[in-house]
């Protein structure tokens, strides 16, 4: 029945072979890639120092939470030293948790399951030429100039809220309603 169709729109049976030769070849050329593939790409495109580089960042802010944890209530000495005891534990555990022994062979799973051999070679060999390494190179830097720039756009919006937010704060609450009395059957 799909040969006789196919006739008679004027593609003979062999067209239809071949474009079915086709689709199985490029198929067979997206091929997953190897670990040692994958391995290339992270090491030429730095993934493990942007994984360490990470990690303090990750560490001051939860420096900054155990912090704010302090100063939201008063703390007895017990209390404090039972939060540094934490906050170490979690610095640790977020440190080994962390790791690049750790995060690899994640990293390796996720790019083997997200891209092709293909991809992921292209991928290598630009990160391994000069114009590669200069975007890894300037990237911290544009990171940097795209977050200044952020909060320059935000300073202005932030202030009219915060003005907004003024005036709320500023009107005197409403008294509450009376309670209705209850209604004597």
């Amino acid at each position: 029945m799909i040969a006789m169709s196919v006739r008679r729109r004027g593609l003979p049976m062999r067209g239809v072979l071949m474009c079915l030769l086709a689709a199985l070849a490029w198929t067979a050329h997206a091929a997953p890639p190897t670990d040692a593939d994958v391995n290339r790409l992270l090491a030429a495109s730095r993934a493990q120092n942007m994984l360490d580089s990470m990690l303090p960042q990750l560490e001051q802010m939860q420096r900054e939470q155990f912090a704010r944890i302090a100063t939201d209530r008063p703390l007895t000495a017990t209390q404090q030293a039972q939060l540094r005891q934490v906050q170490d534990r979690t610095r640790q555990t977020l440190s080994q948790a962390l790791s690049w022994s750790q995060m690899r062979p994640m990293y390796v799973d996720l790019y083997k399951r997200t891209f092709s051999r293909e991809d992921v070679i292209a991928m290598a060999e630009f990160y391994e030429s000069p114009a590669g390494q200069s975007l890894l190179d300037k990237t911290p830097l544009l990171m940097r100039n795209v977050m200044d720039a952020i909060q320059q756009k935000m300073t202005p919006m932030m202030a009219d809220l915060q003005k907004d937010l003024n005036q709320i704060l500023a009107e005197p609450a409403p008294s509450p309603a009376p309670a209705a009395k209850p209604v004597k059957p």
